[in-house]
Order: C-alpha cells, then sequence, then structure tokens
C-alpha cells in the first residue's frame, strides 16, 4: 500500500481505515517525509470522514444474473456505496469502476439512485417482460441509512406492490421495520421474504466489522415484528470468518429461530479484488495477534488462495475446515427446525401502465 493512504489506526464509525486503491486507478499517491511527520498523519486525527451523496439519473436499473449459486435472476440496487461500511462487503470492488477507492470511499462515496422507480417502472411495462423475484438491494444494502433521506426503496416497493411483482430482501437494517404495513399486505399474496443478515451477536465486534449496520438486538427485534405481522422471515449467518465469529453459528440460528426466522443459509467470508486488502488491513488493526492464523484458514478454504471465485466453491469453500463450517450448520439447522421459507407468487403479476407523454388524461 502506498505510505500516502497507509492505515495507523481504526477510524470510529468506518470500517475501512484508508483509501485503498481501485485496480483501474492509472496513477498512484506517494508521500514523502517532510520532516514533521505528516504523512503518516492518522487519518482520524485528520477528522472524520464525512458521508458524501450524489444523485444520479440511471439508465436501467435490473441487474440479470445466471449464476448458480444464488437464489434469484434479477435484482434492483438503489444505491452505489453502502454507508453500514462492512469491511468485509464483496461489493467494495465494485467502487474501482467509478474510480474510487474500495476503503473509505465505499462507505463515504455513495449515489442515489433517484428515478429507480421510473425506469423500473419502464421495464416492468415492456410487452416481453417475464416476471420473476426481484432481489432489492443485494449489492448494496436498500435500507442503508440514507434510505431515510431519499426514500427511492420505499418508492421501488410501492411499485412493486402496485403491480403485484415478487420481492426479495437480505438486509442488515431495522429500518425495514418502516415499511411493515406494506411488507405485512404483500406477504398476504406471497409477494415478499426477507432475510436478515447476522454475522455476530457482539455488540463490541460488530461496531468494528459493521459499524453503521443495526446492532444484533436490532435486527431481532426487527425480525420478529415482521415475522409476528406475517412476514416470511430468514437469517443469513454472513459472512463466516474462521477465528472471528465461526463460533457463533449455532447461537446465531438459535438466536434468529426464536425471533421468527424460518429459513437459513450461511456464505464464508469472500475477498474478491480489493477487498483482500481491505480485509488484511482490518485485521491487523484490530487483531494482530491472530491476523496470520485467520488469513492461513481462509487460504485453506479456497484452495491456497485468499478467494476462489469459482461457482460451487466460492460461498461455501473447500477442504476440512469449510467442510466442518458446513456440518455445524447443517446439524443446528436440523435440530431447530429450519426450513424453507414459502415460494412467491409471480402469477399475480400485472403490468403498469407504460409511461406516457400525455400523462393519465386518459
Amino acid at each position: 500500500m502506498d505510505d500516502a493512504r497507509k492505515a495507523q489506526s481504526p477510524i470510529k464509525g468506518r470500517g475501512a481505515a484508508s483509501q485503498v486503491p481501485g485496480r483501474f486507478e492509472r496513477t498512484r499517491a506517494h508521500g514523502e517525509d517532510d520532516g514533521w511527520g505528516s504523512v503518516y498523519e492518522d487519518l482520524a486525527e485528520a477528522g472524520r470522514p464525512q458521508t458524501r451523496v450524489t444523485e444520479e439519473r440511471a439508465r436501467s436499473v435490473v441487474t440479470r444474473n445466471d449464476s448458480p449459486d444464488v437464489g434469484f435472476s434479477q435484482s434492483v440496487n438503489p444505491y452505489r456505496g453502502c454507508e453500514h461500511g462492512c469491511v468485509y462487503c464483496f461489493a467494495r470492488p465494485s467502487h474501482a469502476y467509478l474510480d474510487l477507492s474500495p476503503g473509505l470511499d465505499f462507505e463515504t462515496r455513495l449515489f442515489a439512485k433517484t428515478n429507480a422507480a421510473e425506469r423500473l417502472r419502464e421495464e416492468l411495462a415492456k410487452p416481453g417482460y417475464v416476471p420473476s423475484t426481484i432481489a432489492l438491494g443485494i449489492n448494496t444494502d436498500a435500507y442503508q441509512p440514507i434510505e431515510r433521506r431519499y426514500g427511492i426503496t420505499r418508492e421501488v416497493l410501492e411499485l412493486l406492490a402496485e403491480c403485484r411483482h415478487p420481492v426479495s430482501f437480505v438486509t442488515k437494517s431495522a429500518l425495514i421495520e418502516r415499511d411493515l404495513e406494506l411488507l405485512a399486505a404483500m406477504a398476504r399474496e406471497r409477494l415478499v421474504s426477507v432475510y436478515f443478515s447476522i454475522t455476530t451477536l457482539d455488540n463490541r465486534l460488530v461496531s468494528r466489522m459493521e459499524p453503521r449496520a443495526a446492532a444484533p438486538h436490532a435486527k431481532l427485534r426487527a425480525m420478529r415484528r415482521l415475522h409476528e405481522a406475517g412476514v416470511p422471515v430468514g437469517v443469513m449467518v454472513a459472512p463466516v470468518v474462521p477465528m472471528i465469529t465461526d463460533a457463533e453459528i449455532e447461537h446465531i440460528l438459535e438466536a434468529a429461530y426464536e425471533h421468527g426466522a424460518r429459513g437459513a443459509g450461511y456464505v464464508l467470508l469472500r475477498l474478491p479484488h480489493e477487498l483482500k486488502q481491505v480485509w488484511r488491513e482490518w485485521l491487523e488493526l484490530h487483531y494482530p495477534d491472530r491476523a496470520a492464523h485467520v488469513m492461513s484458514l481462509v487460504q485453506q478454504m479456497h484452495g491456497g488462495k485468499d478467494y476462489d471465485a469459482a461457482f460451487g466453491r466460492r460461498m461455501r469453500g473447500q477442504g476440512p475446515f469449510a467442510q466442518l463450517i458446513e456440518q455445524r450448520f447443517k446439524k443446528a439447522h436440523r435440530r431447530l427446525g429450519y426450513g424453507r421459507l414459502p415460494a412467491l407468487d409471480a402469477s399475480r403479476f400485472t403490468p403498469p401502465r407504460r409511461p406516457s407523454p400525455q400523462g393519465e388524461l386518459f
């Protein structure tokens, strides 16, 4: 890492500790000490980086995939970047496409797609559109803190409810409770399911790993409220990090089941592209005594590399330690009585009215 960007200590309220350079950057900054030590000035002492949001007009909002590792074929992301600041977030490298850092920029330089509902309406109104569940906010959390200000997720959700289009969520935010009434109405027509992502139940660890996401008890409270309202809820134990969170697998599953979760899954720590650097920096700052051991186990599960992107292995890994995690998860899953959430119903879909230059005169 360039000296000018090297982190000396964590930054309170942020997951990343420096501006890790993106893989497409053509120039790199290099600091020279002027004798006063300013090139090594602690980022925290220089002032906490503030969140900046850029409003943008998206040309399209539906992303499609044919990955066998995920349970959806299309998704909509109202925002780019995520203020939750989860240090392990697999989406961090996507900021490199914007010529921004997958480190601090990912959680402080955000983009709001203010016309997301408008673009989605156009897509759903196309004559050849075939409905299938839309994963809302799968790359970056649809209910991250700036949703309180922009309400883009709410607009998209209202459109999907209007069209009776199925939608699923994976979130780390209790803000989803805001839309409880709408979600409950959609659930009665089998149009929605919600998974809460829980990495750990340790509040101190959460404040380091995902500093602006909801606390564990807030996620569990939201889970219970949705369950009691009839919304199908599940839990994703994600990511499972060896020697840091793996001991909590059973405890997370137990707590989630007690709060209404009836579906469950897990994902191992994934370190694509620049995330390797962000993660290693975090490890050295917070767990220097075990950083080498953690990375050794990560590499054992990914064929000797920090990350193996191959389908079938990227989520679950391979080798003895990965097999042990899988066995533990399956045993607890079976013991607690987890099953599958009800399938969502796309047969009720009613295409929205196509936008007309004459408005709604007729």
